[in-house]
């Protein structure tokens, strides 16, 4: 009798603990974020309280049992030290990881992505997209501190931001971002491009101007080092460069698609049909691959080139402006059959 009275309290004392052991071990460890889902992010802006957070964890279908993770959190003293920031959320990842994660304030860095834009106001709002700062933080910024960037004006500071994809924390500053852009550009211009450079006769900012004139030229890489050569041709024998694209960039108005004489007369120093050289700034954002097709241009004779008649992208180049005229009429009548004007 005395061995059963023992053993009933030491049996109802082992289910207390087992069972509390296996609770304790899946409110830490079992899963409880993105259950067999794949991988989110979450961003926590200031002053997000933890209820809300709690509420934003629910509706965002991430969290599966909301006690535990409460409960936790209370215990880890998560619920009043909450971090802003953008957090990659995993799959199955348990309410330890998670709040550890939260809490130390870890974030994630985000991917951003841009390749195209003509000015700065227009990169700006695609950079920005998915960061804590507004289009008006950036540039407001940037305006504000040019003389931070050696020399660059409002008009090329778009030099410096080289397409590609970066990562960078969601709460960056203004500053920090633009000087991450900066240190790329200063990256990219390794000794071998700055040789490169001075065989050209260009300085930096200069290729990057004519390199942005090529891009929008062609879409076609593989000719593009040549139309770069013609440019250079043309700067080295002191002609005009005559570059359609910088008209349409004059005029601001980017749904022409056929450059008539009207357009060479707009009052621009973008209008290279009136000035000689370069214009003052680029005319798009410039892909890394256009400036390097700039500073490997191909060596040739041609001084002229025009959009093939086939609607191809390629072009068709000439040395002289008779075989040059011939060209252009060819593809101006194949304006006229598909009804393009203007």
């Amino acid at each position: 009798m005395t061995k059963k009275k023992i053993l009933i309290p030491f049996i109802i004392f082992s289910t207390v603990l087992t069972t509390s052991t296996v609770y304790v071990y899946q409110m830490l460890y079992a899963p409880n974020f993105l259950i067999n889902q794949t991988e989110k992010f979450i961003i926590i802006k200031e002053e997000t309280n933890f209820d809300e957070l709690r509420n934003q964890l629910i509706e965002d279908t991430l969290l599966n049992d909301v006690i535990s993770f409460s409960v936790l959190s209370k215990l880890m003293d998560y619920d009043t030290n909450i971090k802003i920031g953008a957090y990659k959320v995993k799959t199955n990842m348990s309410n330890y990881n998670m709040i550890s994660m939260l809490r130390s304030g870890n974030q994630t860095p985000i991917n951003i992505t841009f390749s195209y834009a003509r000015k700065i106001d227009d990169l700006a709002e695609k950079i920005t997209e998915k960061l804590k700062i507004s289009s008006e933080d950036l540039t407001t910024y940037l305006y504000e501190n040019l003389d931070n960037y050696k020399g660059f004006n409002e008009i090329d500071i778009i030099s410096i931001f080289l397409p590609d994809t970066y990562e960078v924390y969601w709460n960056i500053s203004p500053r920090n971002l633009v000087d991450k852009m900066y240190s790329e550009y200063e990256k990219f211009w390794n000794s071998e491009r700055l040789k490169k450079l001075e065989k050209i006769n260009l300085n930096k900012k200069e290729s990057i101007i004519l390199a942005s004139i090529v891009a929008s030229e062609t879409r076609m890489l593989d000719e593009a080092d040549r139309i770069a050569g013609v440019y250079i041709n043309r700067l080295n024998k002191n002609m005009r460069l005559q570059a359609d694209p910088t008209l349409v960039f004059a005029a601001n108005d980017f749904t022409i698609k056929r450059v008539l004489n009207k357009h060479k007369k707009i009052k621009s120093p973008y209008n290279t049909y009136i000035h000689k050289g370069l214009p003052p700034g680029p005319i798009r954002l410039t892909p890394k691959k256009y400036i390097d097709a700039v500073l490997n241009y191909e060596k040739h004779n041609y001084i002229f080139f025009c959009a093939k008649e086939d609607f191809s992208g390629y072009h068709s180049f000439a040395t002289n402006l008779r075989d040059h005229n011939s060209n252009a009429r060819k593809f101006q009548r194949a304006l006229n059959e598909r009804k393009i004007y203007r």
